[in-house]
């Protein structure tokens, strides 16, 4: 089922910035495992690229953190989502 947005796109609302920061998470990861995929690929059926592993453990790295910040930002249980102001 896709990811979807029932409602207005209010960005001062924290469930709406939440949704945004998961999408744009999701959308890292799925290019990094598109990317990666077709490089591995391609080394191992031709072009040998010695800092491939490097590459790919930065970016990796990167993923990670931009999934931590992911989970600092989401908002809280007692936060109000529909800030009004």
């Amino acid at each position: 089922m896709p990811l979807r947005w029932y409602g207005p796109a209010d960005p001062n609302n924290a469930t709406y910035r939440h949704f945004n920061r998961v999408v744009n998470f999701c959308l890292h990861a799925g290019g990094f495992a598109a990317v990666n995929s077709g490089l591995w690929f391609v080394q191992e059926m031709r072009h040998p690229w010695s800092h491939l592993d490097l590459w790919s453990e930065a970016w990796l790295g990167v993923l990670i953190v931009h999934l931590l910040v992911v989970i600092r930002l989401r908002p809280g249980k007692d936060e109000d989502t529909t800030d009004e102001s």
